[in-house]
């Protein structure tokens, strides 16, 4: 894979960066959306600059793929940062009741001195893909935003209107400008929050090998019935899982494109183990 910066900032994702910054205006606090398995690099630096002081809740989606030790560590670090950090499946509604919990407890904080109570209006932010959409559609309890597994399906803005005076401001994905550091854009492509054209699938795969070789060869080795993996290189590894596979084509050339995507689509579905890429 080539160590130039990967270009991603198609025309909308500038209007999405104005159009947030025009609607914190209107908000009282943001509400910004993480992938629990790469919390910092699924973290915009753009959107944390944009929010700067506002109250802050974070959410650790799809908490239930990443490795719970280290997760527990994120809420930690997030906490410490100020912010209030909330473990959710956006798909299957898990987590929803403590984020209404933690809304309405802000939502009192700010009306603590006021006789006129105000609503809570937050600005939900997040990368494409992270999740939003689901998010969304679960807190409105309809298909109010819609969902895919393509990044940088929702487009436009819309207010969403939720019990107990909370109002949330959707806004579309906002991507990197560019990524200045391989790795970050390295564990987008394995979580799924770039496209998977973007990036050569069969080095991705390799990539993701290695990295699991390294620090989850057990589940690795468990997965997919391999030799101890220590020494070994990740190339080796491949082979042998296109072996055990049966990924063997005509004149018993190994497919590795059929491996590569047999290894990002079971590491997204969580089949090698709940993995998380970074820790605090």
């Amino acid at each position: 894979m080539s160590n130039e910066n990967i270009n991603w900032y198609p025309g909308h994702m500038k209007k999405t960066r104005e159009l947030i910054s025009d609607n914190l205006k209107l908000c009282n606090a943001a509400v910004e959306i993480l992938d629990a398995r790469i919390p910092m690099a699924s973290r915009n630096p753009v959107i944390d600059e944009l929010i700067k002081n506002k109250r802050r809740i974070i959410i650790l989606n799809k908490y239930d793929l990443a490795d719970k030790a280290i997760t527990d560590e994120w809420v930690k670090h997030f906490k410490k940062e100020g912010a209030e950090p909330v473990c959710m499946n956006a798909m299957t509604g898990d987590g929803i009741a403590d984020l209404f919990k933690v809304m309405n407890r802000m939502k009192d904080e700010i009306n603590k001195d006021s006789v006129r109570k105000k609503p809570l209006r937050a600005i939900i932010v997040g990368i494409p893909n992270v999740g939003k959409s689901s998010l969304i559609n679960r807190l409105a309890g309809k298909k109010s935003a819609k969902t895919g597994n393509k990044p940088g399906v929702t487009r436009g803005k819309q207010w969403i209107n939720l019990q107990d005076q909370v109002q949330l401001l959707d806004t579309p994905g906002i991507l990197w400008p560019k990524f200045e550091d391989k790795t970050v854009a390295l564990k987008l492509s394995f979580a799924g929050s770039i496209k998977d054209e973007v990036l050569d699938r069969e080095d991705l795969a390799f990539e993701l090998i290695k990295f699991l070789m390294a620090e989850y060869p057990q589940q690795l080795e468990k997965r997919y019935g391999l030799e101890p993996t220590e020494g070994r290189e990740p190339i080796e590894i491949m082979d042998e899982i296109c072996e055990k596979r049966g990924f063997i084509m005509a004149g018993k050339r190994l497919d590795y494109a059929r491996c590569a995507r047999t290894v990002m689509d079971e590491f997204r579905a969580a089949k090698i183990g709940r993995i998380s890429l970074e820790r605090p």
